[in-house]
């Protein structure tokens, strides 16, 4: 059976009017399947089979095409021929079993334990440093992330127990511990909070404003303490997270714990700090092992 000519046309105006995708979408879609038919060469793209579809990714990728990018092209193939397959205009969807290829994970940048105590345990009198005090502590303590950190409220935290009330990606709630510096920095700022926020306020931290902190305020104030503290790197406040769990996994090895911590879905995710755990013990290796060190010699 033959596709017909204006299948790729018909297929648009299905996630056009069926599902009503938006603008932006759709012209991704139109792109992705412009560029399947360029590929093809005019040949009918319902003859098009497995190998076919690997050697398009390959080219593709020889381009230059990031992995990322050949992922979503994949995945708009995939569904113009599952679509066709539902309307038995072909016989097997031809993406089916059809990877991009794995793109390198990029290790997350961490501190190392003295460079985050130093950072945290920087001291400053005024309101906003005790708070960013505070703030920072918290955050290297229960590795959170800046919209977790940002979202708290004053009954996140329950100094009774050391525990905080954490939500977290797709409104997911967690219950983290928090260690005894970071309670006492909490302490500090709760004192002097309410000088600064606005009545009726919920959130934990707030800004000049008297109002809930902001995200960005956050990346700009641990840069400024970054640099208060002689830290030659661009630090962010996700590198506080990542140190956390670094530092917890090198001392613990308990990848199931860390997980839970940080509020990973999949413990896919938490592996990334076994490898930079293993990439601190290969520099131990080759700084300490006298066949290393002879190895580098010759």
């Amino acid at each position: 059976m033959s596709t017909s000519p204006s299948a790729l046309a018909r297929y648009l105006d299905h996630l056009r009017t069926g599902r009503r995708l938006a603008a932006h979408t759709l012209t991704a879609y139109s792109r992705d399947a412009r560029l399947l038919e360029a590929l093809a060469g005019g040949r009918a793209l319902e003859s098009l089979a497995g190998p076919d579809i690997r050697r398009f990714v390959a080219a593709l990728h020889s381009r230059g095409q990031s992995p990322r990018s050949l992922a979503r092209v994949l995945s708009s193939w995939r569904g113009f021929y599952a679509w066709l397959a539902r309307r038995h205009e072909i016989a097997a969807n031809p993406c089916t079993g059809v990877r991009a290829p794995r793109a390198e994970r990029r290790l997350p940048q961490v501190l190392s334990p003295d460079e985050a105590v130093r950072l945290v345990s920087l001291e400053e009198d005024s309101a906003l440093g005790v708070r960013d005090r505070a703030l920072f502590e918290l955050a290297y303590s229960c590795g959170l992330r800046v919209s977790e950190l940002t979202g708290l409220d004053l009954d996140s935290i329950d100094e009774r127990t050391g525990e905080a009330r954490v939500t977290g990606k797709g409104s997911k709630t967690r219950i983290v511990p928090v260690g005894a510096p970071a309670l006492a920095a909490l302490a500090a700022w709760r004192a002097i909070r309410d000088a600064t926020a606005r009545p009726g306020e919920a959130a934990l931290f707030v800004g000049r404003s008297g109002r809930r902190l902001a995200p960005r305020e956050v990346q700009r104030r641990i840069k400024r303490w970054a640099a208060a503290a002689g830290l030659e790197m661009d630090v962010h406040p996700h590198m506080l997270r990542h140190s956390f769990a670094s530092h917890v996994l090198q001392s613990s090895g308990d990848l199931r714990a860390v997980q839970e911590m940080l509020g990973h879905a999949s413990i896919a995710s938490t592996q990334v700090y076994t490898h930079l755990d293993f990439q601190h013990l290969a520099r131990v290796y080759d700084a300490a092992h006298p066949r290393a060190r002879r190895a580098k010699k010759g």
